[in-house]
């Protein structure tokens, strides 16, 4: 790699890390690619592996990795409940050693350091919509709390560095994010829904429906992203990166039938514990301190999605 411009992203094979390295790349960057591939695949990086500035490491970040960058992107996490789920402590530990790996790393070579963060650490909010200064309803002891307690832990990890060790960090919080490459089976509505609909099946909604998420295309989030990492050291963060428009999972569930045409029928489990109700970023700081808020309607990042996912399952 080059003297300048190495950046380190951590989970880049999976949805939002791939898109990462290929908008990183576009802009003239060094980009070293670190995967366990638990959920990153290398096909979401197949387009960059010949490309002479991308170079890809199969690697677990709770174990010590010694490189030298001046950048380095934590993406490195399991984010949907199926696959956060499936081993928790090891979840907890790709959060947390994973954080302190990294931030280690950091300050031995003087990087600046970004860590994905999530809505999830505001649990299932009181408030509405959330806020950066909001502390969170967090279960710490539910089946969610390997993810929403390891992410909280890993903020807490990453503001005691930059108190103590004078780190320079950025800490995005992410909300619903959704685009080409995310994973057929992580559980997440949106794949969900569109699985559900191209194979005829019918469309589970959990609870009556009403519950609300914001969604957020992916190649906005990744723009946030890449705004946040370019601030000056004096903005930290959190911030919050989503999309504010709310919608219902039943206004999601008629889109989705209505944009893939088709004749699946809607059924009605019971929701899951410790599901949030509602859950809607407040972005006045991203717009305030990144020049940032979100540009793709999500009809038209549905057709994009929806093309991705005909052409794999």
């Amino acid at each position: 790699m080059r003297d300048s411009g190495r950046v380190l992203i951590t989970g880049g094979a999976g949805f939002l890390g791939s898109h990462l390295c290929e908008r990183l790349i576009g802009e003239g960057m060094d980009v070293l690619c670190v995967d366990n591939y638990f959920t990153g695949r290398r096909a979401n990086v197949e387009a960059l592996l010949e490309h002479p500035r991308f170079e890809i490491m199969r690697h677990d970040v709770t174990f010590p990795l010694y490189v030298e960058v001046d950048q380095i992107y934590n993406l490195a996490c399991p984010a949907s409940p199926v696959h956060y789920q499936h081993d928790p402590v090891q979840t907890t530990k790709t959060s947390v050693h994973g954080a302190i790996n990294m931030l280690g790393l950091a300050k031995r070579v003087r990087a600046t350091i970004f860590q994905a963060s999530t809505s999830e650490v505001y649990g299932d909010p009181q408030i509405h919509p959330q806020t950066e200064e909001y502390w969170g309803h967090v279960n710490p002891i539910g089946l969610r709390s390997c993810y929403d307690e390891g992410k909280r832990c890993a903020e807490t990890l990453f503001f005691d560095y930059h108190r103590q060790h004078k780190l320079k960090i950025k800490v995005g919080r992410i909300f619903n994010t959704y685009g080409p490459r995310m994973h057929p089976n992580d559980g997440r509505v949106v794949s969900n829904f569109i699985v559900q609909a191209l194979k005829g099946r019918d469309i589970t909604i959990y609870g009556k429906g009403t519950q609300t998420r914001s969604f957020c295309y992916v190649s906005d989030l990744i723009d946030g992203f890449v705004r946040l990492m370019a601030t000056g050291p004096e903005v930290t963060g959190p911030i919050n990166l989503g999309n504010p428009v709310e919608f219902t999972m039943l206004e999601l569930a008629e889109l989705v039938l209505k944009l893939t045409g088709s004749s699946s029928k809607l059924i009605f489990e019971p929701l899951p514990s410790d599901d949030p109700k509602q859950r809607q970023p407040d972005i006045t700081k991203a717009k305030q301190a990144l020049g940032w808020e979100p540009k793709v309607k999500l009809e038209d990042g549905l057709k994009e999605t929806i093309a991705y996912f005909r052409s794999i399952v």
